[in-house]
């Protein structure tokens, strides 16, 4: 019997602005897949909760508080060295938390609307890319 794939758990933000906007993230050009655009977030750590690994996340690459919501939709992708099993959420920022890079080479606010085509996603976040589109932003 073969090893079996490696496998890692991510968490993503779907941080929603007030004007409805969602909030993407640039990978720096010193990480694997680098300057693709990306739903915020990373991986969760052995024995860390997937909600507290997000807010964690947030704020080490964003300078965040965020409000960590009801999970919005769960993805696998099959990259070419592992699995990915990511847990997206929706999530708001906090009062007066204003996102910056911090870990990240750049962010920006998008219409759902303006995210197919016009950003270089991840493979592994185009699904929610195009479920976006289609339903617009979590209520």
């Amino acid at each position: 019997m073969a090893d079996p794939r490696p496998r890692k758990l991510v968490v993503a933000g779907l941080i929603v602005g007030d004007d409805q906007r969602i909030l993407i993230t640039q990978r720096r050009a010193d990480q694997s897949l680098p300057l693709q655009w990306e739903f915020p977030g990373g991986k969760v750590e052995p024995g860390e909760a997937p909600t507290d690994a997000l807010a964690r996340e947030l704020a080490e690459e964003l300078g965040v508080v965020a409000v960590v919501g009801k999970i919005w939709d769960v993805l696998f992708h099959a990259y070419s060295a592992f699995d990915l099993v990511m847990l997206v959420y929706v999530c708001r920022l906090a009062p007066g938390s204003i996102p910056r890079a911090v870990e990240v080479a750049d962010l920006v606010w998008v219409r759902t609307d303006e995210l197919p085509g016009a950003w270089d996603i991840l493979p592994a976040d185009r699904p929610l890319v195009l479920r976006l589109a289609a339903e617009g932003p979590p209520a």
